[in-house]
This record gives C-alpha cells, sequence and structure tokens, in this order.
C-alpha cells in the first residue's frame, strides 16, 4: 500500500494540475451523471399525463421544480456546517452517498407513487456529498497559486462530462417508449454506486485533506501575510468531539424526512422555510465575520458574500434550464436541426449546456493561464461582469425563437435554441468555476465548507426563484391533455406557451444586461474590499 502524502507533498506538486484533481472529478462526474439526468427528466416527468408521469400542470411542475432544486441546495449549506464541524469531507460524502443512492431506487420501485419519498432522500443525501469534493479541491492548492482557476476550471469540466452523459441518458431512458421513467432512475442510482466505491478506492491518495475536524492530522493556519495562508497539518492529538455527535447527525438526517417530504408538497410551508433559512444565514455568517481576528479577514468575508449574492441572481435565470426551458423544448421546439439531424430537443436542452462545458471548461481554464502569465487575466469581478452581458445575450436568442415558429406555435429553430446554449454556457463557465476558486480565496481555511455551503445556499434561493419565474411564465398557459383537446385548444396553447415563455426570457436578458454593467461599474469598491486576492 503506497504511503499517504502530506499535505506539503500534495501542494507541492509538478505541471499543470494535481493528480488528486483527476480522482475527485472522477467521484464528482458520477455524481453530476445522477444529478443531472434526474434533474433532465424532472419537470417533463412531472407534466406528463399519459405514460406514468405525475400529471401535473406546467406551472405547478414549475413550482415543484423550484422547490425541489431550492432544498437540494438548502441541504448543501446544512451539509457544509455538518462536514466542517462534526463530519468531515469524507464521511459526509460517503454518507451522502448512500443516501442518495437508496432515493434513486426508490423512486424507481414505482416512479409515480413513491416519487416525493425518493427525491425527498435524494435531496438530503445531495446536501451531504455536493459541498465536499468542491471544498477538497481548494484544498490541493496554496493561496497564491495561480494554478488554482485553471484546476477549478479542468474540475468543472471534468464533472460536466458526467452531466453530459447523465442528461443524455436519463432523458433517453425516460421518453422512451420500451423503458420509461423507472429505468431513467435506475441509471441514476447505479452510477452514483460506481462513484462511490471509486471515492472509497482513491481517498488514501488525499490525506490529510478531508478528515473528521477533531482527527489527528488535520488542518489548521499557522501563519498570514498579505493574502497568502500557511496551511500545515496538525501532528499532535486534538480534542476530540463526543462520540455520539456524528451518529446524531445521521439519525437527524433521517428523521428529517418526513419534514422536508412535507414541505415539498406544499408550496406555502416552502416559502416559510426559505425565509427563516435565509435570515438565518445571514446571522450565521454576520457571527462567523464578527470572530474573525486576521487582518483583512472581515473585508475579504464581506467580498465573498457580494459573489455570492449574484450568483444567487445568475442561477434564477441559469436555471430555467431545468424548468421553463425544459417544458418550452419538449413543447414548442423542433426535432430537426439543420433539417438534417433527428433529435429529441429535450435531450439538447439537458445535455447542450455539459457539452460546452466539456469543451470550454479546458480551454477557457488554459485561456485564464496564458492571460495571467502575460499579466493580461481580467479580475473576478470583470469576469462576473461579461458572464452576466454574455446571458443577456443567450437570453434574446432564446427570446428570438418566437419569430421561428410555425403557424401552429410549434418547430422553433431547434439550431437557434441550441446557440444560446452555446452563449449562456459561455456565461456559465465565465462565472460557476471562478466563483467557487474565489469563495475559497476569500474565506479562512476554517470556513471553506461553511462558504462553499454559502454559494449552493445562494443556488437554493436562485433555484426557489427560477420555480417562481418559470411559474409567472407558464401561468397563461392552461393546458388541456393532449388526448382529449381539440385541435384549436392545441394551437392555442402552443401559441400561448410560445409568447409567454420567450417574453419572459426577454425581459430576464434586460435584468441580466443591467447586472453585469453594475457589476463592472462596481469593480473598484469590491476590488478594494478583496485586500488583493484576484
Amino acid at each position: 500500500m503506497p504511503q499517504a502524502l502530506t499535505l506539503k507533498e500534495i501542494q507541492n506538486f509538478k505541471g499543470k494540475y494535481p493528480k488528486q484533481i483527476w480522482y475527485m472529478f472522477m467521484v464528482e462526474m458520477w455524481e453530476r451523471f445522477c444529478f443531472y439526468g434526474m434533474r433532465g427528466v424532472l419537470t417533463i416527468f412531472m407534466v406528463d399525463q399519459v405514460t406514468g408521469g405525475l400529471g401535473l400542470s406546467e406551472k405547478n411542475a414549475n413550482l415543484k421544480y423550484g422547490t425541489i432544486q431550492a432544498f437540494v441546495y438548502a441541504f448543501t449549506f446544512l451539509g457544509g456546517i455538518f462536514a466542517d464541524k462534526i463530519l468531515g469531507f469524507k464521511r459526509s460524502l460517503v454518507f451522502g452517498a448512500l443516501v442518495m443512492i437508496t432515493g434513486n431506487f426508490i423512486i424507481a420501485a414505482n416512479p409515480h407513487s413513491l416519487f416525493y419519498i425518493g427525491i425527498t432522500c435524494s435531496v438530503i443525501g445531495t446536501g451531504f456529498f455536493k459541498p465536499n469534493i468542491t471544498s477538497m479541491v481548494g484544498q490541493l492548492y496554496k493561496d497564491g497559486d495561480e494554478r488554482r482557476d485553471a484546476g477549478f476550471s479542468l474540475f468543472y469540466s471534468g464533472i460536466n462530462l458526467g452531466a453530459l452523459l447523465g442528461g443524455f441518458l436519463c432523458v433517453y431512458l425516460g421518453k422512451s417508449p420500451q423503458y420509461g421513467w423507472a429505468y431513467a432512475f435506475i441509471a441514476s442510482g447505479t452510477v452514483m454506486i460506481i462513484g462511490l466505491v471509486t471515492f472509497l478506492l482513491t481517498k488514501k491518495y488525499i490525506k490529510p485533506i478531508g478528515n473528521k475536524p477533531d482527527e489527528e492530522e488535520t488542518l489548521h493556519i499557522v501563519d498570514i501575510e498579505n493574502t497568502l495562508q500557511k496551511v500545515e497539518a496538525d501532528t499532535i492529538a486534538v480534542k476530540k468531539n463526543p462520540w455520539w455527535k456524528e451518529y446524531a447527525v445521521y439519525v437527524g438526517a433521517v428523521l428529517s424526512i418526513p419534514i422536508i417530504l412535507i414541505l415539498i408538497k406544499n408550496a406555502n410551508f416552502t416559502t416559510i422555510f426559505m425565509y427563516v433559512i435565509g435570515i438565518a444565514a445571514i446571522a450565521y455568517f454576520l457571527f462567523e465575520v464578527s470572530r474573525q481576528k486576521e487582518e483583512g479577514a472581515k473585508s475579504k468575508l464581506f467580498a465573498a458574500f457580494i459573489f455570492i449574492f449574484f450568483y444567487f441572481v445568475f442561477e434564477t435565470f441559469f436555471e430555467q434550464a431545468g424548468g421553463s426551458l425544459a417544458i418550452f423544448a419538449d413543447k414548442n421546439v423542433s426535432h430537426t436541426m439543420f433539417n438534417v439531424i433527428h433529435i429529441d430537443p429535450n435531450i439538447v436542452n439537458n445535455v447542450a449546456n455539459s457539452f460546452f462545458d466539456v469543451i470550454l471548461g479546458v480551454i477557457m481554464g488554459l485561456m485564464w493561464m496564458w492571460m495571467a502569465r502575460k499579466k493580461a487575466e481580467p479580475n473576478t469581478i470583470i469576469k462576473f461582469g461579461l458572464s452576466f452581458i454574455l446571458m443577456a445575450i443567450s437570453y434574446y436568442i432564446f427570446f428570438s425563437l418566437r419569430f421561428t415558429a410555425d403557424a401552429a406555435g410549434l418547430n422553433s429553430s431547434l439550431g437557434i435554441f441550441t446557440l444560446a446554449y452555446f452563449v449562456i454556457s459561455v456565461s456559465e463557465i465565465c462565472l460557476s468555476p471562478i466563483g467557487m476558486s474565489i469563495v475559497t480565496k476569500l474565506s479562512p481555511k476554517k470556513l471553506h465548507g461553511v462558504m462553499i455551503g454559502f454559494w449552493f445556499l445562494a443556488s437554493a434561493y436562485g433555484q426557489y426563484g427560477a420555480g417562481l419565474l418559470g411559474a409567472a411564465m407558464s401561468s397563461g398557459a392552461k393546458t388541456t391533455p393532449a388526448h382529449i383537446a381539440t385541435a384549436g385548444e392545441i394551437i392555442h396553447q402552443n401559441m400561448d406557451r410560445l409568447m409567454s415563455y420567450t417574453e419572459g426570457y426577454k425581459q430576464m436578458a434586460i435584468i441580466s444586461l443591467g447586472a453585469g454593467i453594475l457589476l463592472i461599474v462596481c469593480a473598484p469598491l469590491i476590488k478594494k474590499l478583496m485586500r488583493g486576492v484576484r
């Protein structure tokens, strides 16, 4: 058995990337397959009225989608805290994977009847799994290492390979007459098992990263100079948490299942929950800020909070992909691209972003490295601003789809639909991996898990906002089941949906453009708060 590497040996790697990042994104790749596979079929499964879906209206499906996704990311925030304080990243990841696997196979047993129970397990499991790999990737690098952004971009590109595979296979299986929805959830659960086994086989290569906070050889800050934090591993015994705390977390997670189940089924309860969690999260953030003793730490945490807030705005628009855009693709977009390629537009909707991310993640990561060597790399604030401007362009393209539909409101151009996804993918690459990187750079090491949790909590509110926004856009699209609707009713529904959704996309484009300009104008103030961190 090879000797475990020390933190210093891990961080003093040669070349562009540490070898441990390959193990980590292999694990995350399979989790992304599971997550995006389920995400891709979620809304179309809920509106399905014929082949065993839930048969919800488009408005209710958008609301349920936003609620489920919001709870996924809200639990990610809580999972980050438990990992930081009690479990450690490794134990949290294993527990989360087991609960996710259970949830997928519960749904597969009877998608129509057991969906809400299974999805609740997936919510809790993802919360414990999701923040941990990202946090551990951040610890592979010394603070100030210019290769960090490229590493996060590579990691982001690698895990999107899983999202690409899951997005294609699960939509194909779920909508296929010879398979059906159960097979989509079986596929998600099976690949999650592969991811868990991969982690168990490779975790020995990342010691001491991810250990329980009360174990020997955990991490601590020993010095700070300007923006460079020096981190070492403990070599002496540290105070241990009581043995029961770890098991209390596991039991508490299981006992929360019926509570989350009730919240997911009842939109009014969800709204109250989101308000309570939001207030509590901000209070906790201010509490952690007040505890900081290092010079400049408070200022940098406030800068991190600004990035997290704009990420919330970004996600509210970006996550239309799983809600309104999924329904729009299913109902209004052509199945033919360039009059040659025949493909289900839901597959395009679910895999285009991941496909472009796989390619763009590596290219743009190398581009940031090249620009950094030339002293020409834009700072993170400008990258965020550019991201919003690109998102505005993408939603103007989505808006233009109303001009490509036929007289019945159908067959909007699949090629233009794909082009919009290309632009929004460039937008995402400018923000999401860089955003995770800047949050880890601006945060003290002991708050990495918490701040990544805040990052995902912002996504929770973005997902919830996306559901509300999608529901508002679909409010005029009152549908009658296709098998009983008249031809006139179907045409009216299709045109109503086309005009309602595309008008919403235009409004999102205008707001995105304003957010991008605001960020660029305020860049000097935010840069001052960052205290030299890029």
